[in-house]
């Protein structure tokens, strides 16, 4: 991927053509622009970056492997392959931006990290980053979440980090991110609030693309290693979309290769059964930041729904949101049903147990396989599912 993309997008006030942006309180504004400045000065630093990357490799293990799936192959059709981030300590590609963010929180001179979480990995990867670095932590989660979550809240807890359950509206990802958001502005100097996901106000959208973008370099060497030419296919699950950017950031200029960010259709596309922002929601403002959005009658963000935590969330990434215009990613939906099928079948044919996040894009790749018998397929596995154990079986049962 050419560097003059990233010097490009998003400009510099944060727009990714339309979207993006920082829509926030005028007392926001300086601070937004000191950690703008910091990590403009502090990540090209070699100081920063060597001990990044001390991180990644001695702390984290990177890199992840790139993983063929032998038996799904055989099965489906197509050749599919696995960026797996489910080995990445902590259990997802989450750690990637909550370590750089720390890191970056340490450099500024910051005592907290505050953040938002819905599926809990954010959450617990921002708790481990605070627990490596000494810092204070606290995490917003909805009670909604909470409960189907729970293994993730107990993980947090035991790292150190303050849980804050969120009471109101639909009790998820949404109304954490307020919730976390009001606890920032309270002490906006001495905190720095951890986004997960790249979205909110600028500089987050960019800051968190740029610590995930390791995930797509490796697996595009890795890829080209093993067979010698690029994927034909790249999928990807897509909430706010941290984890498909990472990957999709690596292949944005390779015609070969068609892009795939798969949203969660739910239970249905009425209102408050789905989160599938690309495929039903239009341009709007939210959490500080101009992206497509699900809104209701009034125009305000409408209820959301998905069988993954992670997912449910009326908003998106302001680039995938221009790449969405641009044609250079096809937005496409999965419904609840074909992800816990995606998440067993996965589990019992490889041995691989995906979060239920990941297992829309999985479902989306089984369907690719089938369609495109003859072409590769490469998965970005975001995560494990040992944090959804509990509620699959007691929500779905364990098929014979």
């Amino acid at each position: 991927m050419s560097e003059n993309y990233f010097k490009k997008y998003p400009n510099e006030k944060g727009f990714f053509n339309e979207y993006g942006g920082a829509f926030i309180p005028p007392h926001l504004e300086a601070e937004m622009k000191k950690i703008n400045d910091a990590y403009f000065s502090i990540s090209k630093s070699h100081r920063f970056i060597s001990e990044l990357r001390d991180i990644r490799k001695h702390y984290q293990g990177r890199p992840t492997p790139v993983f063929h799936c032998n038996r799904l192959s055989e099965k489906y059709g197509g050749q599919i392959y696995l960026k797996r981030e489910d080995l990445n300590h902590t259990g997802a590609h989450k750690l990637n931006h909550c370590m750089g963010e720390a890191l970056l929180a340490k450099y500024m001179g910051k005592k907290k990290l505050i953040a938002e979480t819905g599926a809990g990995q954010h959450g617990v990867a921002l708790a481990t980053a605070a627990a490596y670095f000494g810092l204070e932590c606290e995490i917003h989660m909805g009670e909604v979440d909470i409960e189907k979550e729970y293994p993730n809240v107990l993980r947090m807890k035991i790292l150190g980090t303050k849980v804050i359950p969120v009471t109101h509206g639909l009790k998820t990802l949404k109304e954490a991110v307020d919730s976390a958001f009001d606890a920032y502005l309270e002490d906006p100097v001495s905190t720095l609030y951890c986004i997960g996901s790249v979205v909110g106000p600028h500089p987050f959208p960019m800051m968190v693309r740029d610590f995930q973008r390791v995930v797509g370099i490796e697996a595009r060497d890795q890829f080209f290693e093993m067979n010698g030419e690029l994927p034909d296919n790249v999928v990807a699950c897509v909430g706010g979309g941290s984890n498909a950017m990472g990957i999709f950031s690596a292949f944005l200029e390779d015609e070969e290769c068609s892009l795939y960010g798969i949203e969660p259709a739910g239970k249905s596309f009425k209102t408050g059964e789905h989160a599938a922002t690309m495929t039903k929601g239009k341009p709007g403002i939210i959490h500080g930041f101009k992206c497509y959005t699900l809104q209701d009658e009034n125009g305000d963000p409408a209820p959301v729904y998905s069988v993954a935590s992670g997912l449910d969330y009326p908003g998106v990434g302001p680039e995938h949101s221009m790449l969405k215009d641009m044609n250079k990613v096809i937005y496409d939906s999965i419904s609840d049903q074909e992800a816990i099928d995606a998440f067993f079948e996965l589990s019992r044919m490889e041995g691989i147990i995906p979060a239920l996040e990941s297992a829309h894009a999985v479902a989306y790749a089984l369907k690719l396989a089938k369609k495109y018998p003859r072409q590769s397929i490469l998965v970005n596995l975001s995560g494990r599912g040992d944090k959804d154990l509990d509620f699959v079986v007691d929500t779905f049962g364990i098929p014979e």
